[in-house]
């Protein structure tokens, strides 16, 4: 308190000295208990209200102590189980977070993984996925800036996500717990197997199968790849302590149409510990039709080769590039992209009044529009020399195929001449045009249909900087991929618009996310996001059948099938407003990720400890984990001294004890009729 507030409080216990005693006691008769009583409590009602009126500032110290947070991360996937060394990681758990010891140093806190990070509730050993990664992932947004040591209690096999050794953050110690057997058995694996969804009839398709051995003499495996009853390649592999993996790369023939599911396995004539992952299980989907797009363009620019790379990720796809006057003939052709068209164009367009192939019209600063008003009837241009910078603004109303923004605001300018472009019939626009910002209310990316034919116009050049962005962006091509294979699967498509669409794959590994899409359309063939889904899905072989409502996302609704066992089904989406319907089928291949490893993966997460400066343990060496994570100087408790000030005004109790004494005076003199 200042030297004034001392000054008025003193002043304030003389006043209320004062006052108390010439109400009381000054020319009183008697002082009996009850009149001192009494002079007792004027005193404190008179010195409490004064203090009040001072309102003086209270300051109060407190030691708080912050301990380092030391967090036990434990494995929950199934490999734990699988391995048999969960009795093991639960015991070393428990033996960890109960330790007094590390309870009075550090502030234990325990967390699992498996497909999520979350907090350890409940420990089963049945997690479907260990990604590993996550785990690095979230321990850095938790303790955010802050130096503490983790302990990791997992055997070290990955099954997703990125590499966790480089994940950590270096400066933080991870000690690595290995549970499971580390004896090395004999084992071959099928590690990894690559195949392309799709392949094309009577066409070959590349299969790339990488195996590992662990073992410690010479063997011969042999390696097949059938399908049914019958051998499509055999051969034989050798494999040594030296040499402990080989690649594989087959071509197999695509004699049937439809989904072919396969086997692929090695063997040998040594005994195994686990021969689950001997085997691995694969499907191709065989189709006898494949998009020719030709792309025709005067002039070279990078627009050609983004496209071209960019449609073709779709192995259904093939571009041409061609100028226009390499064209004789459109019947080989499914799609015409038409890239900045000029005069030169003439004969592709009256080739193309015949023909009737659907096109894609893309303009830019080289586009002759007078020419494009001549020989196309969808738009009229009124266009300047002046180039303009317009940025695409995504239309959530749009609804001629499902299509996520893939943030179209981020991406960059596409040039074109300024001007007027109107509409002089029905389309359906999908990016609007702005300008620094301002809807100009015109449109950047349309598409329109008359009398069956079907037609994109793109008004502006420098599409590769979209690509470019949305890799930077995202790490990956496949957003921007998608949003130009969607439009080439509208413009391929000459079919009757359908109320309810519905998007599935054809097959899915046990264990990954089953997700169904769909769409469903109004007679104005509008989304109607009110529209009431089902889906049942039956096993063909148990009949068994379970049902499900499609929950509505953005601009489609969705279910997710997890957990269905192996097997063939096949499924009925309805709307139950309309009765539309959509039947359709996919199988789930037999596949545990799981299950892959007969050892812990010692090596990686060794590998992790010295990364991070730490030391990686045995279960009979936790309690030297606990001497090491005990005994470390560098972590101590942080203790901080807090000051608090607070008014004499919020102290509630003053008020409590002016009304209590205030109370007591008035009936001890209404007692004693002093009143």
């Amino acid at each position: 308190m200042t030297t004034n507030t001392v000054l008025l409080t003193v002043l304030a216990l003389g006043i209320a000295f004062a006052v108390s005693f010439y109400q009381y006691l000054y020319q009183a008769k008697s002082r009996s208990k009850v009149t001192l009583l009494l002079a007792f409590l004027r005193f404190l009602t008179v010195f409490g209200i004064l203090l009040l009126l001072i309102n003086p500032i209270i300051t109060r110290k407190t030691v708080e102590t912050t301990k380092v947070p030391l967090p036990i991360v434990i494995d929950n996937s199934a490999s734990i189980a699988d391995l048999k060394a969960d009795k093991q990681a639960l015991g070393v758990w428990d033996k960890l977070k109960n330790n007094s010891a590390l309870n009075a140093k550090f502030e234990v806190q325990t967390y699992q993984f498996d497909e999520d990070f979350l907090p350890s509730d409940t420990l089963d050993f049945k997690g479907k996925q260990s990604q590993m990664d996550m785990v690095a992932k979230n321990l850095k947004n938790i303790y955010k800036n802050q130096s503490f040591p983790t302990v990791l209690i997992s055997d070290g096999n990955q099954t997703s996500g990125e590499d966790y050794v480089f994940g950590f953050d270096p400066n933080n110690k991870v000690y690595p717990l290995v549970v499971g057997d580390t004896t090395t058995y004999l084992d071959l694996r099928i590690a990894q197997l690559n195949v392309n969804k799709y392949a094309f009839h009577k066409n070959k398709y590349p299969v790339e199968v990488f195996l590992n051995y662990a073992g410690t003499k010479a063997i011969n495996a042999s390696f097949k790849i059938t399908q049914g009853n019958s051998v499509l390649n055999e051969q034989t592999v050798a494999f040594s302590p030296d040499k402990k993996s080989a690649t594989i790369e087959v071509l197999l023939p695509a004699d049937k149409v439809g989904l072919q599911v396969l086997k692929a396995t090695v063997t040998s004539k040594e005994q195994e510990k686990n021969t689950y992952n001997n085997t691995k299980n694969f499907a191709v989907e065989v189709i006898d039709q494949k998009t020719e797009v030709a792309l025709v363009a005067e002039m070279s620019h990078p627009d050609l080769g983004a496209l071209k790379r960019s449609i073709e990720s779709n192995a259904q796809r093939k571009v041409t590039l061609l100028k226009p006057n390499q064209i004789s003939d459109l019947e080989n052709y499914n799609i015409l992209i038409l890239y900045q068209p000029t005069t030169a164009f003439k004969s592709v367009f009256e080739q193309n009044k015949n023909a009737k192939i659907n096109t894609w019209i893309i303009t830019g600063n080289d586009t002759d529009f007078n020419f494009l008003n001549q020989n196309q009837t969808v738009f009229q241009f009124k266009m300047s020399s002046q180039k303009e910078d317009f940025r695409p603004n995504f239309n959530a109303q749009f609804n001629l195929f499902a299509l996520d923004n893939i943030g179209f605001e981020q991406f960059p300018p596409l040039e074109n001449p300024f001007g007027k472009i109107e509409a002089k019939t029905n389309t359906n626009t999908l990016l609007e045009a702005t300008i620094r910002g301002v809807n100009i209310n015109q449109p950047l990316f349309s598409f329109a249909e008359i009398q069956g034919n079907r037609a994109a116009y793109l008004f502006g050049e420098n599409l590769w900087k979209w690509r470019a962005e949305s890799y930077l962006s995202q790490k990956s091509f496949a957003d921007f991929d998608v949003f130009a294979d969607k439009t080439i699967q509208y413009l391929v498509s000459n079919n009757a618009r359908k109320s309810l669409i519905v998007t599935h794959e054809r097959f899915y590994n046990s264990g990954e996310g089953i997700e169904i899409t769909a769409q469903y359309f109004n007679k104005n063939y509008e989304l109607d996001e009110k529209a009431r889904l089902t889906i049942a899905v039956t096993n063909t072989k148990t009949k068994q059948v379970k049902k499900y409502d499609l929950l509505k996302a953005t601009n489609t609704f969705q279910v997710n099938l997890d957990g269905l066992a192996a097997g063939n089904y096949t499924f009925t989406v309805k709307e139950l407003n309309s009765n539309s319907t959509y039947s359709g089928g996919f199988e789930v291949l037999d596949f545990d990720i799981e299950k892959q490893f007969v050892n812990p993966d010692w090596n990686k997460l060794n590998q992790l400890a010295q990364q991070t400066q730490g030391k990686a343990y045995l279960p009979n060496q936790v309690d030297n984990l606990i001497q090491q994570l005990t005994a470390d100087e560098s972590y101590k408790a942080v203790q901080k001294v807090i000051t608090k000030k607070s008014p004499l005004l919020d102290w509630i109790w003053l008020l409590v004890l002016l009304a209590a004494t205030l109370t007591a005076e008035w009936f001890i003199r209404k007692y004693n009729g002093l009143l």
